[in-house]
């Protein structure tokens, strides 16, 4: 009893298993990287807080308990966790439809808004849900975050330029832009571009400047993921020794000298039904993001993700976010692979990270009050411009036209529609994509390779077949949107002549046949035994025959059931059985 409560709780709660563990060395490492994590993170929490339409240190706030609490109770050793650029654009468009940005009523509809995805996921997890995340696929995700990141950059262009501009669509941000463009404050943009361009050259350049210059790997690596605190306290001392926030370059102004304030979100049933379906969109869109960072790191070191496991991480850090005012937050691409980059051992260099992010919420607040929100815009749109990827529509079209179409679809109606219809969208088309997909199953008409006891397409292969016997290959479950496709199939290739008398089903890649398939096949077997044809199946699995066995379709059936494709064909055809092998 005892065993089954400490395998349940560490089931539950990963850290009782990996903190058993936990070494000096892991300590060393996991610190390093969390120093160079946080340095990371402080520019990117405030400036992705911007994004959101909340104060800086709201983005602060929920990179503090949101990490800790996925350091216990998630699975990856790497995942970093805080506000990341797409959902923060997501929690922008869906508070600004229920408070107007800057009031006290949008702040709680955020920590909210993170409470609600912190449940759904929660939920999720505690009800094995994991899967339905493969609802989406992967070239949906791709289209919505590439126009999530042309959106996100085109709304940080009015910081760039110091104008007023709003929208939540493509359109609206490029017409606004465009209306208020003779408002543009000229020292903004110096700063704004400057900034920009500097932040695109750290990315791609510093780092071979400086090697180039005889700085070692490890520290030209740390000094390319300073550049944007370096960019952050260059321009704040700019605006400030020039005094520059009086002659209209906008700055951060106050932010709270504290640690997370304890917030509790509303419970008002309006509110709660308004953001209901941007949670659930929200914390299915970070879970795909976060769970495949998560997988694509753990792989690198032969580790495990458990998908369910992770809905519980990411559920209790919304959680904490929607407790401690902050707004939704997910696994960071960016920040995660700089996590494993820099050595970190285990989920406690999350949680060192935070310790970090707690000490600069509460000494270095004062020190951002000249910070111009333009640098923070460039901060944003230099990290998002590396989401863009157009590749995708190309490899998509040759690939496969209908994946060509549900991406370019993704993109065209995030970007002229919004976020939330972008992926609503990217929902219902990855789902309309399988079923289109699966409505028009792979079926091969096969036939004996000679010699042997395989059986192959005969219009890829030279096969022997018989012209009494047809044989179906079904290479895909049967189900609803299969079901008179298969049907209408085999009646149509027995209508169209000759001595056919048997029709075999070889069902070697049929894992389900479920209620709808079924009827359609004893639909089948009545309409082939009234042309006086016998309908036989092979190689079905044992799920399969499980499920069957339950109903009267095999006592129905007018012929056999053969273990073997190859029984089949010795049973039916004028084939001599194998010869027995001599002794």
């Amino acid at each position: 009893m005892k065993t089954d409560l400490i395998a349940l709780a560490t089931r539950y709660i990963p850290v009782l298993d990996w903190g058993r563990s936990y070494s000096r060395d892991a300590l060393h490492n996991d610190l390093m990287a969390a120093v160079i994590v946080t340095i990371m993170l402080i520019p990117q929490s405030l400036a992705y807080a911007m994004l959101a339409g909340l104060p800086p240190e709201a983005g602060l706030y929920a990179s503090i308990l949101p990490i800790i609490l996925y350091a216990i109770f998630g699975t990856s050793r790497a995942l970093a966790v805080g506000p990341v650029a797409v959902v923060s654009l997501m929690t922008a468009a869906a508070v600004g439809q229920v408070a107007e940005q800057g009031t006290a009523g949008y702040a709680i509809a955020a920590l909210t808004l993170a409470a609600m995805s912190g449940a759904i996921l929660l939920g999720m997890g505690l009800l094995k849900l994991g899967f339905l995340a493969n609802f989406l696929s992967h070239p949906v995700i791709a289209g919505f975050i590439t126009a999530s990141g042309i959106l996100i950059a085109a709304s940080q262009l009015k910081h760039i330029l110091g104008i007023s501009a709003s929208g939540h669509t493509l359109p609206e941000v490029l017409w606004t832009l465009v209306e208020h463009l003779g408002d543009a404050d000229p020292v903004t943009m110096v700063i704004g571009v400057g900034a920009t361009a500097f932040l695109f050259w750290v990315r791609k350049g510093l780092k071979p400047f400086l090697i180039a210059r005889g700085l070692k790997p490890k520290l030209a690596d740390v000094a390319q993921k300073a550049g944007p605190v370096a960019a952050v306290v260059v321009t704040t001392l700019i605006v400030w020794g020039f005094g520059l926030a009086d002659r209209g370059v906008r700055i951060v102004g106050d932010v709270p000298q504290s640690l997370p304030p304890l917030t509790l979100p509303s419970f008002d049933v309006d509110l709660l039904r308004a953001l209901f379906v941007p949670a659930l969109l929200i914390s299915v869109i970070g879970f795909v993001e976060s769970i495949s960072v998560a997988q694509t790191l753990a792989a690198k070191k032969r580790q495990r993700i458990d998908p369910n496991q992770e809905l519980i991480g990411l559920g209790a850090a919304n959680l904490g976010a929607g407790f401690t005012g902050g707004y939704p937050v997910t696994g960071g691409f960016a920040r995660s692979v700089v996590n494993y980059d820099a050595g970190a051992e285990t989920p406690a260099a999350g949680a060192y990270t935070a310790v970090g992010l707690a000490i600069a919420a509460m000494a270095l607040t004062p020190l951002i009050y000249f910070l111009p929100t333009a640098t923070l815009a460039a901060t944003i749109i230099v990290a998002v411009m590396s989401l863009v990827d157009f590749s995708i529509l190309k490899t998509a079209w040759r690939y496969s036209k209908a994946d060509f179409a549900a991406v370019a679809a993704t993109i065209l109606l995030t970007l002229g529609f919004g976020v939330e219809t972008g992926v609503s969208a990217g929902v219902i088309l990855s789902i309309l994509l399988h079923l289109y997909k699966t409505s028009k199953p792979h079926v091969a008409e096969v036939g004996l390779v000679p010699g042997t006891q395989h059986f192959r397409n005969i219009h890829r292969h030279k096969v022997e077949t018989d012209p009494a016997v047809l044989t179906i290959r079904i290479d895909e479950s049967l189900y609803f949107p299969n079901a008179r496709f298969l049907e209408d199939y085999v009646l149509g290739r027995v209508v169209e002549g000759g001595p056919i008398r048997h029709v075999v089903l070889m069902c070697s890649a049929v894992n389900v046949i479920d209620f709808s398939a079924l009827e359609a096949l004893e639909a089948l077997n009545r309409r082939l035994k009234d042309m006086g044809v016998t309908l036989h199946l092979s190689e079905v699995k044992g799920p399969v025959t499980d499920r069957l066995e339950k109903t009267h379709f095999l006592q129905d059936l007018t012929g056999r059931v053969f273990l073997s494709q190859y029984d089949a064909w010795v049973a039916l055809t004028a084939a001599p059985p194998p010869a027995k092998a001599a002794g």
